[in-house]
C-alpha cells in the first residue's frame, strides 16, 4: 500500500529535532533508518503529518566505552554494533544480537534507538536489553533524562517515551566475563523471532524474552527461581509463568509458552557453559 501524505524535514542537530518535535507534536514522527515505521505507514497503521529526519545527525552514532558501561548512540546502525570492539569485548549478547537482525540491508540501514523507541515485543534488541538491565536517556524541551529499560516499554508499541522527546542514548553495564546466550526459533533467518530468550548470568543476571507479550518482558518468575537457587532446567520450567503471549499465524499461545521454556532452558545451559 501507499502510505498517506506527510510533510518531511531533515534536522541537521538535536536541538533541531526536539523543536520540531515540540511544535508538532503528535502530529510528527521520526525519521532514522525506517525499518520500523515506514511498514506501518504502508499499512496505514501510523498516519504522521511530518516525518522529521534525524538519521544525519553524526553526534548520535557512537559506541563508547565509559569505564564500567558501554555507551550507544541512539543513532548507531546494526552492523555498526556488530562489529564493534568495544561490544564484543565488554558487552558480547549485544554484539551477537545485533548480528541476528534481519538481513545485511536491514543491518546496514536500521538503528539501535529505532528499534528501542518502536517498542516491538518481536524485536530482539530491546530483549537483551532488559536482559542487561540497560538504560536510556532522552532529550526533550523540558531536558534530559533517563529512563531503566524496565520502566520503558510500556504496551503494544508504546514506550515511555514522551511525544517530544528524542532517545538519544543506551547505556549497558560491561558484563565482565559473565555468562551468556541468545536463542530464538523463527521459520527463516531473517524473520520475526516466534519465540526468543536473552539470558545473562553472573553478578547481575537477567533473562528477558521476546514475542511473549504485548511488550519485550522480563522473565521474572525464572529469575526468580534461579536467585532461589534452582537448577537452570527448573528455572526453566518457569519460562511462561504469568505471561499471556499472543496467537498468530505463526503459533498458538500454547505453542509460544513451550517455546520459552525450552529456549530459556538451552540458553541457561549454554550462559553456564
Amino acid at each position: 500500500m501507499i502510505p498517506a501524505a506527510f510533510d518531511y524535514q531533515r534536522a541537521s542537530t538535536l536541538d533541531e529535532a526536539v523543536g520540531l518535535l515540540s511544535a508538532n507534536g503528535e502530529d510528527a514522527k521520526l525519521l532514522a533508518g525506517g525499518h520500523s515505521l515506514l511498514p506501518l505507514m504502508r499499512l496505514r497503521l501510523a498516519t504522521p503529518a511530518l516525518l522529521i529526519d534525524i538519521g544525519r545527525i553524526r553526534e548520535l552514532s557512537y559506541v563508547r566505552d565509559e569505564g564500567d558501561r558501554v555507551a550507544i548512540g541512539a543513532l548507531t546502525r546494526h552492523r555498526d554494533l556488530e562489529i564493534s570492539e568495544a561490544l564484543r569485548a565488554h558487552v558480547p549478547i549485544l554484539a551477537h544480537v545485533a548480528a541476528q537482525v534481519g538481513d545485511p540491508q536491514v543491518r546496514h540501514r536500521g538503528t539501535i534507538g529505532g528499534s528501542i523507541s518502536h517498542g516491538d515485543p518481536a524485536s530482539d534488541l530491546p530483549a537483551a536489553c532488559l536482559a542487561l538491565g540497560a538504560t536510556f536517556r532522552a532529550v526533550g524541551p523540558k531536558g534530559e533524562r533517563t529512563i531503566a529499560a524496565g520502566d520503558f516499554f510500556r504496551g503494544f508499541l508504546e514506550t515511555a517515551l514522551a511525544a517530544d522527546e528524542v532517545l538519544t542514548e543506551i547505556s549497558v553495564p560491561k558484563m565482565d566475563g559473565a555468562g551468556w546466550s541468545f536463542q530464538k526459533f523463527n521459520r527463516r533467518a531473517q524473520d520475526w523471532a516466534i519465540v526468543g530468550v536473552a539470558a545473562v548470568t553472573g553478578a547481575n543476571p537477567g533473562v528477558a524474552l521476546v514475542n511473549m507479550g504485548m511488550t519485550p518482558l522480563r522473565a521474572t518468575a525464572v529469575e526468580e527461581a534461579l536467585a532461589s537457587g534452582a537448577s537452570g532446567a527448573e528455572a526453566a520450567s518457569h519460562a511462561a509463568d504469568g505471561l499471556d503471549p499472543p496467537s498468530d499465524l505463526n503459533a498458538s499461545a500454547d505453542y509460544r509458552r513451550h517455546l520459552a521454556r525450552v529456549l530459556v532452558r538451552r540458553a541457561l545451559e549454554e550462559a553456564a557453559a
